[in-house]
């Protein structure tokens, strides 16, 4: 009986001993990217022959390629490329009401054919509209980049953006804060076109004891440090902290007071020969000094302030970009261009010395510890602004002011994750992070520029390879 049993269990326990010496089966991943170079944007360097991999649209394997085989259903070869996670553009607009609406949903496109993942809209008057797009791209029937909103913005009585929430009182300012919490924005944007100061700082305090982001333009009657202390989050471009530049920005902020009750108060323009004259180092480290200890960032928009400065001397007529602007939103070139080709040569010449004083400034913010966020200001009415094409040429802008091109790539991508909240799942390429990723030919730490040299962009872990991405265009390209 005994010798019997014995007999039995042999074939039991070599079946096992097989079965043990098998090897487990590979996990499947949806994407796989092998030997590619990974550039690290926390620290700038290159992290060489990595392999990636992304499952349900999330990062899952970051690691030295050879060290495990594994399957996917898609692979990219990434030998002699460049992998960064997918670019930031932190500063775009939709808007134009719903007669364009259809047309800034072509722009989606654009962002993404440019290595442009995730987006921040700065204030419009279609946010519904921004909402569906939201749900059709997390539902998986669009493709588009991930988009932050602030929804309308808030401006004083009568301003110039259609849609915007109007308040003078802190009663107003409370309802217009109520209604962005019931719409669930991303952060409140703050326009200067009418608003006071009492109302424009009254919007930061309220915001920020409810714990909401603030970031926007500022009227000149208020000081930069009056808003920081406050608790304004960020500073959309250069103008505002230009004035805080100033050695006489007290008195020129009186003047401006002043003048409010007056048949022709002063505005930001009429002001900025003022400040440039009266420019200081030792103010503009003053301001740089606070803004980082207050941890409020700057988005400089240089392209823009680049392309709107050469408006008048440049013929857009034949830019290969247009062709994909729906004929709507270049209709709304219009006034700006007009506006540039009646500017006398004096005041192309102060704009364009203007422009070059603000590139000195990004360095500086930088050396100083301030934030600095890449955005492009592309939208209607911003002439010849180019979704996505405009963020990769901040990007070439932000090099030449003086950032390293790691610098200019953080600005681009970490940076405005850390910005918005959500570094933790985004903005680097690291396990448990969005699978939003740019694969480059050539080396972006080496040349800015290769930012454009486009091997294939993955949204939400689905790869769009060069052939993907031109068909896309062709979709959205002018008849």
């Amino acid at each position: 009986m005994r010798f019997t049993h014995l007999l039995l269990g042999l074939p039991v326990a070599a079946l096992l001993a097989g079965i043990a010496r098998r090897p487990a089966p590979a996990e499947t991943f949806d994407l796989l990217i092998e030997h590619v170079n990974v550039v690290d944007v926390a620290t700038g360097q290159l992290r060489p022959d990595q392999t990636v991999a992304v499952k349900a649209g999330k990062i899952v394997r970051v690691g030295p390629a050879g060290q495990a085989r594994y399957q996917a259903r898609k692979k990219l070869d990434g030998t002699g490329r460049f992998l960064l996670p997918g670019l930031w553009d932190m500063h775009v607009h939709f808007r134009g009401g719903d007669s364009l609406a259809a047309a800034n949903k072509k722009s989606l496109t654009l962002y993404l054919a440019h290595g442009i993942t995730t987006v921040r809209d700065c204030g419009g008057d279609i946010t519904p509209r921004i909402f569906e797009w939201r749900r059709e791209e997390d539902a998986g029937t669009l493709a588009g980049p991930r988009i932050f909103t602030s929804g309308p913005k808030i401006d004083g009585p009568g301003a110039t953006w259609p849609g915007s929430l109007e308040v003078v009182t802190p009663a107003q300012v409370s309802r217009a804060l109520d209604s962005l919490q019931k719409l669930r924005v991303d952060f409140v944007k703050i326009y200067d076109s009418k608003i006071s100061g009492d109302a424009y700082l009254e919007t930061i305090s309220q915001a920020e004891k409810r714990g909401m982001k603030t970031t926007g333009h500022m009227p000149y009657s208020v000081t930069l440090v009056e808003a920081v202390n406050r608790g304004l989050d960020a500073t959309e471009h250069l103008y505002y902290v230009f004035k805080s530049c100033s050695s006489k920005e007290d008195s020129l902020t009186a003047l401006v007071r002043n003048s409010l009750s007056t048949p022709k108060p002063l505005g930001l323009f009429a002001m900025l020969p003022a400040v440039y004259d009266t420019y200081s180092p030792a103010a503009a480290q003053r301001i740089f000094r606070l803004m980082a200890s207050h941890h409020t960032a700057a988005v400089p928009t240089l392209a823009i302030g680049k392309t709107l400065a050469e408006l008048g001397e440049n013929n857009h007529a034949h830019d290969s970009l247009l062709a994909y602007i729906d004929p709507k939103i270049q209709a709304t070139y219009a006034k700006r261009l007009g506006s540039a080709r009646q500017q006398s040569a004096a005041a192309r010449a102060f704009t364009q010395k203007l422009e070059a004083r603000f590139m000195t400034l990004v360095p500086q913010m930088q050396a100083a510890g301030v934030t600095i966020l890449a955005g492009s200001d592309s939208g209607p009415f911003n002439s010849f602004t180019y979704p996505g094409a405009s963020l990769q040429d901040e990007l070439v802008l932000l090099v030449q002011a003086g950032l390293t091109p790691a610098q200019a790539l953080r600005a681009a991508t970490l940076n405005g994750a850390e910005f918005m909240g959500v570094a933790a799942r985004s903005g680097s390429v690291a396990e448990g992070k969005d699978g939003d990723l740019l694969l480059l030919a050539a080396n972006p730490l080496t040349n800015i520029a290769n930012v454009k040299k486009i091997v294939a962009v993955v949204a939400r872990g689905k790869v769009y390879q060069r052939a993907d991405l031109g068909r896309m265009m062709a979709a959205i390209k002018n008849k």
